[in-house]
């Protein structure tokens, strides 16, 4: 059975979630900033538990249920995020985990490879790119990412403007070459609006700044990892993952064709495969 925990991270409050037999080997979900741990859902989460992973996800500070502050002031930077990861393990009395992120939550993962080395066991990184500079260009979001972030208006203050624009945001972020399931997107983010203390705050990871940033490249990550990334993804073009993987001494790249931006349904299995493969010995899975 899985139930939320509140818990205390580096002097804040946040919301968990494990799934699984604590005695297995740990998975530490990353999500992205301006999501809430929902958007790895509970399917999904079985899906790693079920295959012999111990499985937390939790809520960023101000998504879900963990502590929000007032909109427009936010009260940290990117890297207490960073070290709010660290501060879940923590709570959770784990040494070391396997650390799955996506998006931001990747670049998240790769900074705490980087400056908590001792507490990752392993890397997965999906549609993300480098948390520390590359020396290469790499090409920005599509134009239609960009049309729609410069143009799409909301009201935070209506939910249905607020769902409306989120559902939006999602079909660009799905890259447009899959069918996308606007139906069970919508209910996805009408529960995560809802279950928020305060889902306004959301925006408070727009004004972010960085903090201190980690003075160590990406060539120092000697944990295996992986680069999960679509060949469709518009915030960060399919060459971002390539990079990555080719920076990262350790790692290897599995391309998801045709997906988008995040953990689509519609790969749900290739991705547990991967991960559950990608975090284990010859004993744990076959």
């Amino acid at each position: 059975m899985a139930a939320e925990r509140m818990i205390d991270a580096n002097g804040v409050e946040l919301c968990t979630e494990a799934f699984g037999a604590p005695s297995n080997p740990p998975v530490l979900l990353i999500m992205g900033t301006g999501a809430s741990m929902l958007w790895w859902e509970e399917d999904f989460c079985r899906l790693l538990a079920d295959g012999g992973r111990f499985v937390i996800r939790y809520d960023h500070r101000d998504t879900g249920r963990s502590v929000t502050y007032e909109p427009g002031s936010p009260a940290y930077t990117g890297a207490d995020l960073v070290d709010d990861a660290v501060g879940v393990l923590d709570a959770h009395g784990i040494p070391a985990a396997h650390l799955v992120g996506v998006s931001a939550g990747g670049a998240f993962a790769q900074l705490v490879a980087l400056d908590h080395a001792d507490r990752v066991r392993s890397l997965t990184l999906i549609s993300t790119t480098g948390a520390v500079p590359m020396d290469r260009e790499l090409p920005p979001p599509t134009e239609e990412f960009m049309r729609f972030v410069s143009s799409a208006r909301v009201d935070w203050s209506q939910t249905d403007s607020v769902i409306d624009y989120l559902v939006g945001y999602s079909r660009v972020l799905a890259g447009g070459r899959r069918p996308f399931d606007e139906s069970a997107v919508h209910d996805l983010i009408r529960r995560d609006v809802e279950r928020a203390r305060d889902f306004a705050a959301v925006q408070n990871h727009d004004l972010l700044s960085q903090g201190e940033q980690s003075r160590k490249g990406l060539s120092s990550i000697a944990v295996p990892t992986l680069v999960i990334h679509g060949t469709a993804d518009p915030m960060f073009p399919f060459e971002h993952g390539r990079a990555l993987a080719q920076e990262i001494p350790t790692a290897d790249l599995l391309a998801l064709e045709d997906a988008g931006h995040g953990v689509e349904r519609a790969d749900w299995e290739t991705i547990a495969e991967a991960v559950l493969r990608h975090t284990s010995t010859p004993r744990d899975y076959a």
